[in-house]
């Protein structure tokens, strides 16, 4: 089980093709992962309506979600040399 306290953040992207890409990679090599998505464009808690104020035009949407696969502590390594291509 990764929990907070147990686990590293192996990668942060925007791509969500590359994000697939990782965890299918660290599937393949039995590799236990969890993953944070993070919308970016969602309304501050601290002012609800500020979306609606400023809009997201001249916003590139390719930086809307924000993915951030962890892993074990003690799976880094490995899983580093997986998705940097060291190990196939």
């Amino acid at each position: 089980m990764i929990t907070i306290f147990n686990r590293k953040e192996l990668i942060s992207t925007y791509d969500m093709k590359k994000q697939a890409d990782v965890r299918d990679l660290l599937s393949q090599f039995k590799i236990p992962y969890s993953i944070n998505v993070i919308n970016r464009k969602s309304p501050s808690p601290f002012d609800a309506g500020s979306r609606a104020r400023t809009g997201t035009f001249g916003e590139s949407l390719k930086l809307e979600y924000q993915y951030i696969i962890f892993v074990r502590k003690v799976d880094y390594e490995k899983a580093d040399a997986v998705v940097s291509g060291k190990i196939k």
